[in-house]
């Protein structure tokens, strides 16, 4: 079969849990071909992962870099192009707007095909498009603070444009798309569908929609951009769950968010990330210093300022106790990796939180720790968790996403964002070696039993094997009705 995968910001070009995932999957697959369809900045990125044989293509769509400069449009086209952005606003902006999502799919689509005939960028820079942005929020609420500037109608339809930017891809013939999150990256899935009938596998590790609520909290934006961008991720994100033949969350919190954004439950099938217990032995020999191990890459949504607030509130309990935190800090994140050092020497830890930096075998990472640490405020169904458990590592892990799924009764779950409550786990695991190798013996058998990678590929194989079914019927109709 051909799989068109489908990425944004993850595989192939950068490491982290999705990319990890990603690779298990492809490699575990050899029997299928992957067309990989990845959604990056510029489109200069390195691949940062070997691929393997059986990836029979690559393309690379940028959403930040150069525009593409095709056939500039002329005032006909512009016309009837201005008719469709001022509908596509009109399904973002208007409270009430009649039969809003049938509208909403058939203006993309419409942009979709304009996007195969005509330059998207260069229409969405004409003056006009902001011009039609002002007039969209002409009748702005009072209540919703000041009313939005031409600036602003600049940054939104630039915004707009860069998120729009997939539409111009060629779509891709494969017989499934599997989209590895929501949102931009389903956008090639929503065509391939339009023109090839392509059923549309959706898999997410974290809610996007949710995650970019979170992250525009602390955007530059100004309210009237960010409502209208979120308004659009949402609109994206129900279209696809709406058109999805299945949807594979990685866990059953994700299911309980598909299913409130219009998710048909039939349709959702939770599928557990996995690891190869052969890369994760166990380990007995513990460190002796009293270390807690952290490993992820350094982000805001990670939230390491939680985690090291909770390492100062251990220290007072357990004066030599150290925190090494294992993982890169992503291109635009040195300024959060900063904070997070100066909030450690500001308590008076620094000497004793160490950045570690990525490490060429992540098993490292846990075994630095008597007790491993996860301290995000968004995730899906995290490896660093579930391999530490693989390891036989105690883990205190925060009460977002999968994490209370993967850990059940063989670790300590505690509020996101509660510095005392992380540091009270911590200490009591430190403090009670019974109960930390306890955990850790229990962790280990959880995980082998319900997270490895061979049941979590072989359950993707049937789901693929199904849906090809599903593809080669309804390409067949049109032929046989003719």
């Amino acid at each position: 079969m051909d799989v068109a995968l489908m990425t944004e910001g993850t595989y192939p070009h950068s490491f982290g849990g999705v990319s990890v995932w990603c690779d298990q999957l492809v490699r575990g697959l050899p029997q299928h071909n992957f067309h990989l369809v990845a959604l990056v900045s510029t489109g200069q990125e390195p691949t940062a992962w070997e691929l393997p044989e059986n990836v029979a293509s690559l393309t690379l769509i940028p959403l930040w870099g150069a525009e593409h400069h095709g056939r500039r449009p002329g005032r006909k086209a512009l016309r009837g192009f201005g008719e469709l952005f001022r509908e596509l606003l009109a399904t973002l902006t208007v409270a009430g707007l009649p039969d809003k999502e049938a509208r909403f799919t058939t203006v993309l689509r419409r942009l979709f095909e304009y996007a195969q005939l005509a330059d998207l960028s260069a229409s969405l820079r004409d003056e006009d498009a902001v011009r039609a942005m002002m007039d969209a929020w002409r009748d702005w609420p009072e209540n919703l603070g000041k009313p939005p500037t031409v600036a602003d109608a600049v940054t939104a339809v630039e915004l707009l444009e860069h998120s729009l930017r997939p539409l111009a891809a060629p779509p891709i013939l494969a017989d499934v798309s599997h989209c590895v999150a929501n949102g931009l990256a389903a956008l090639p899935a929503l065509t391939a569908n339009w023109c090839h009938q392509t059923p549309l596998l959706l898999t997410e590790h974290g809610i996007y929609l949710r995650e970019r609520y979170l992250g525009y909290r602390n955007s530059p934006y100004r309210h009237p951009v960010k409502a209208l961008h979120l308004a659009f991720f949402r609109q994206v994100c129900e279209l696809a769950y709406r058109t999805a033949a299945l949807v594979a969350p990685g866990n059953i919190y994700n299911k309980r968010w598909e299913e409130r954004l219009g998710t048909d439950s039939a349709l959702i099938r939770t599928v557990y990330n996995g690891v190869d217990p052969a890369d994760f032995p166990a380990v007995e020999a513990e460190p002796e210093t009293p270390t807690l191990s952290w490993a992820g890459r350094v982000d805001p949504i990670k939230d390491l300022e939680t985690l090291i607030k909770a390492f100062a509130l251990v220290r007072k309990e357990v004066p030599d106790v150290r925190l090494r935190l294992f993982g890169g800090t992503p291109k635009g994140g040195e300024g959060y990796a900063n904070r997070c050092k100066e909030l450690a020497a500001s308590l008076g830890v620094g000497d004793s939180v160490v950045f570690e930096g990525r490490v060429d075998d992540i098993r490292d990472a846990y075994v630095a720790g008597h007790v491993v640490v996860l301290s995000s405020i968004s995730e899906g169904f995290p490896y660093t968790l579930i391999e530490a458990m693989t390891v036989g590592r105690a883990c205190v892990a925060t009460d977002v996403g999968g994490v209370p799924e993967a850990v059940g009764d063989t670790g300590i779950v505690v509020p996101p964002r509660d510095p005392a409550a992380m540091a009270k786990a911590c200490v009591e695991l430190l403090a009670d070696r019974d109960l930390r190798h306890a955990m850790a013996a229990a962790a280990r058998h959880r995980a082998l039993e319900l997270f490895t990678v061979d049941k979590a590929v072989g359950t993707f194989d049937e789901l693929y094997t199904g849906l090809g079914v599903v593809t080669e019927r309804s390409r067949r109709l049109p032929a046989a009705a003719s």
